[in-house]
């Protein structure tokens, strides 16, 4: 047990180090990020952003911005920036669009019969949390979460499950934005 704690503080004693060189400019220093450009990492499951940075770096997933920034990383690194974010408590305000929400709400929670989107929850989970596999959806940026899924919907996103292509392809713009913004008061 003291071994664990022994890694765990040199753990995040590595990931302050390389969040204080670069990472705090984008996604805060508690991965809060303020801008709806950048995505809040705080209560981001750890082994999803370790994937993500690998991903980065081996070009799976496309980013001037990160290719850059994850270029020294080592896997090490990237398990310790996952577990420093894990364990930050996730960001929570309400919905800006309330009606907007509910809809968005509906969606999430039940999908669109109609149109054959399945309810998102199916797989991100009832509040939004994810898994190892799978982000946390709660909480994050509406206009970031609108955009990964028009991303999604262009294929100009692949580096993840493949079932969100089959799922957005039958999203409405509208759609897309209603479920952004309920997950981002969540």
């Amino acid at each position: 047990m003291l071994a664990g704690a022994g890694w765990a503080q040199e753990g995040e004693a590595r990931a302050r180090k390389i969040i204080g060189g670069s990472c705090f400019l984008c996604h805060g220093a508690e991965g809060e990020s303020a801008s709806a450009v950048f995505p809040r990492l705080a209560g981001q499951n750890a082994e999803y952003i370790a994937k993500q940075l690998a991903n980065f770096k081996n070009g799976t997933r496309k980013s001037t911005a990160m290719a850059s920034m994850v270029t020294s990383l080592s896997p090490e690194d990237m398990a310790a920036l996952g577990q420093f974010y894990a364990s930050r408590p996730p960001h929570k305000e309400a919905a800006k669009d309330a009606p907007l929400a509910l809809v968005g709400q509906y969606i999430y929670q039940a999908g669109n019969k109609f149109s054959g989107v399945p309810a998102c929850a199916s797989c991100h989970g009832p509040q939004g949390a994810g898994s190892n596999a799978l982000p946390r959806l709660a909480g994050q940026h509406a206009a970031y979460l609108d955009n990964q899924l028009q991303q999604f919907g262009k294929r100009e996103r692949n580096n993840d499950n493949a079932v969100m292509h089959a799922v957005v392809e039958k999203m409405t713009p509208l759609e897309m934005a209603a479920v952004a913004e309920y997950l981002s008061g969540q």
